[in-house]
């Protein structure tokens, strides 16, 4: 049976219409190649985007390839690698307006960087750790300085699932084993052998040109130009946020991990990382925004979920949607992604518009999602 795209398209077009985005890309895509892409309001099939955290995925995935090389172990000590992360402390709030740090009970492994358990946290989404970095004039890592990765961790190693700047470590992990930039290694390793021919951390001025403006949603509904953007130089590639690239890049992508890592990983690599892999840590009911302007509260379905290594895992069957152990994750300009290896089907969903998790497109990512699934139907593909 053919792929019909008609109410995806359609989907599209009547978000813009209503004003819930004013450019939106999808795709759609099995083990074989693309089942639908398609564009709407400022987006065209040519226009990039900032992928931002959609950028950890495929740093992870580098990662992942040194420990099947055999020159990366999970579990080693991120400081056994870069000794300057052992100097990073816990915040464990303040005296007044003095920060009260310690060392951490434990070493974080490079596991626990993958899982978001190594103890570090976001400013956006952390409030003790915003108001460090507001009393102590460290900058956050979207300033583009490399020392707001200094900041301290906000909770111990192991204990606890944050969201935080863990994926640009394992970055700088990656950089010292590979003896390269990241961008270099992924365009050797990730981005060459997939053919993501847009996909870059330092666009030329051409594709700079084909990027997607960054709205924000205003009080009132409305769309108004953003202030906030990724920065134009940063000091380093920045694993966490600092990639750009094309909707049909980051299907490649998602079409390698639905096909056993062809290309890029072995199948017993994708099938370890699709595991989770935190034990009994739970994750929050609730991502709390301490940045409403860059994030809403991210409230997590009722349902069994947890992290493997570089993703998000559900871990029961959504009905109508995906399948369990699929695996996704998002990027902070309200742009998704998710991989039903179960039922051979992966989406990719983007625009460019601040603060995350907004309601209106997170409406038009489930229509999306159910389209999709009314089209590839119950039965499971071959493998």
């Amino acid at each position: 049976m053919a792929f019909d795209g008609s109410a995806i398209q359609a989907l599209l077009q009547g978000a813009v219409a209503k004003g819930a985005v004013h450019g939106v890309a999808a795709i759609v895509v099995d083990r074989h190649g693309v089942l639908f892409q398609g564009a709407a309001g400022e987006a065209t099939s040519n226009t990039l985007f900032r992928n931002a955290s959609m950028t950890k995925a495929v740093a992870t995935t580098a990662a992942l390839q040194l420990v099947e090389q055999g020159r990366l172990q999970l579990d080693a000590t991120v400081a056994s690698i870069l000794p300057e992360f052992a100097q990073l402390q816990v915040l464990d709030g303040f005296d007044g307006d003095q920060p009260q740090l310690r060392a951490p009970a434990s070493q974080a492994t490079v596991r626990q960087l993958m899982t978001h358990t190594a103890g570090l946290g976001y400013f956006f989404t952390s409030d003790k750790l915003m108001r460090y970095l507001v009393q102590t004039g460290t900058p956050n890592p979207l300033s583009g300085e490399k020392r707001s990765l200094s900041a301290p961790m906000v909770n111990d190693p192991g204990t606890a699932w944050a969201y935080g700047v863990n994926t640009d470590w394992l970055g700088l992990v990656v950089e010292k084993i590979a003896g390269q930039s990241l961008a270099g290694h992924l365009q050797q390793t990730v981005y060459g052998p997939l053919g993501m021919v847009d996909s870059s951390f330092e666009p030329s001025a051409a594709q700079r040109a084909r990027l997607l403006r960054v709205m924000q949603r205003q009080a009132d509904g409305t769309l108004a130009p953003s202030v906030h953007d990724l920065p134009a130089q940063s000091e380093w590639d920045a694993a966490g946020h600092g990639s750009y690239g094309s909707i049909q890049d980051y299907g490649r992508f998602v079409q390698a991990w639905l096909n056993d890592g062809a290309g890029i990983l072995q199948p017993a690599t994708v099938q370890m990382a699709l595991q989770p892999q935190i034990g009994s840590i739970a994750l929050p009911a609730v991502i709390k925004s301490a940045l409403p302007e860059l994030s809403n509260d991210v409230p997590l379905l009722p349902v069994p979920q947890s992290w493997g290594l570089g993703f998000h895992l559900t871990l029961a069957d959504l009905p109508g949607m995906r399948s369990q152990g699929t695996a996704d994750w998002a990027g902070v300009f309200n742009s998704y992604y998710w991989i039903d290896r179960s039922k051979g089907v992966g989406g990719v969903l983007m625009t460019q518009l601040l603060p995350f998790f907004d309601m209106p497109v997170i409406e038009t990512l489930m229509g999306f999602e159910m389209a999709v699934y009314q089209q590839v139907g119950a039965a499971v593909p071959a493998p």
